[in-house]
């Protein structure tokens, strides 16, 4: 096993494990919705945020127990986003991770109860009273509240989507599209590479700098390859319907750059992500390691 396989069966292993513990210890008064819940948080995933948030760290400092919570709560607002998307209202999909999506496994409304729940009881768990022996200070529990609500509001993921409904049947410019998935796709894959960092000791703003450029362009390059796994891959790979941006009408980097032009895109950002790591020596590998894994997944 390389190390970087390594890396990610160890941290997704304990991030399956915070995510479980903190699911256990949270009393729902209402059992289906405690499972649909449970059912789309830990129902599979590759837990490529929690992965960043986990790489950042480690490219900095260590881990703690912050780090931990962190890497919990931007998994729960993301599986929230996609219980959300998948509704009729929005994508209207019918399979996630390979499996039905929580709308068609529950009903509806309660799928969204728990895409709600889900968000709301993110924000609980960053903002839960640090363990006595934890080095983390008060004051970068707030900083990572701050970062996940913005990027996940109005400022960020939920105005990337609205953009996104608002598009459809719609041409938008390169520029344009590019904005809506910085918004869309990119906030929360920044602010996994943030709340990492900051649930460290010491780091440095040239530091954050350096992380913040690098997780906007694997935000960026992750849709870009989206959009090319949306043509070249099917369905039982992807784990949800292949074409759909195709059948909905939707824009897409394929469809504005052709598919050797949104190839070429993904390895330009690629390599911007590599050059805004420059700064870190062998301990951002991981980082690396990840942006190859977003970018050049033939999964």
């Amino acid at each position: 096993m390389t190390p970087f396989n390594q890396f990610c069966q160890v941290y997704r292993e304990r991030v399956n494990q915070t995510l479980h513990e903190k699911l256990k210890h949270n009393e729902h008064h209402d059992k289906r919705l405690s499972e649909a819940m449970s059912y789309s948080l830990l129902g599979g995933g590759k837990r490529v945020r929690p992965l960043l948030v986990y790489g950042a760290a480690l490219a900095v400092g260590e881990c703690t127990p912050l780090t931990d919570t962190a890497a919990a709560a931007v998994e729960s607002i993301h599986a929230y986003s996609l219980i959300h998307d998948d509704l009729p209202a929005m994508d209207d999909d019918d399979l996630r991770r390979g499996q039905p999506t929580c709308h068609i496994k529950f009903d509806e409304a309660t799928a969204i109860l728990a895409g709600d729940a889900l968000q709301a009881i993110a924000f609980d768990w960053l903002s839960e009273p640090l363990p006595i022996e934890s080095t983390d200070t008060v004051s970068e529990q707030l900083r990572c509240v701050q970062i996940l609500a913005k990027a996940s509001g109005c400022l960020g993921m939920v105005a990337g989507q609205a953009i996104d409904l608002a598009a459809i049947d719609k041409t938008l410019t390169l520029e344009q599209l590019t904005q809506m998935h910085n918004l869309k796709t990119g906030a929360l894959i920044t602010a996994s590479i943030q709340l990492g960092a900051v649930s460290t000791i010491g780091i440095s703003e040239t530091q954050l700098s350096a992380l913040t450029q690098y997780a906007k362009a694997i935000g960026l390059a992750f849709q870009v390859q989206d959009d090319i796994l949306d043509v070249t891959s099917d369905t039982a790979t992807l784990g949800k319907q292949q074409g759909a941006d195709i059948a909905n009408n939707k824009p897409t980097f394929v469809s504005l750059l052709g598919l050797e032009g949104a190839k070429n895109k993904a390895n330009a950002l690629y390599n911007d992500a590599l050059a805004a790591l420059s700064i870190f020596d062998t301990h951002a590998d991981h980082l690396r390691h990840l942006a190859a894994y977003i970018v050049k997944r033939d999964f």
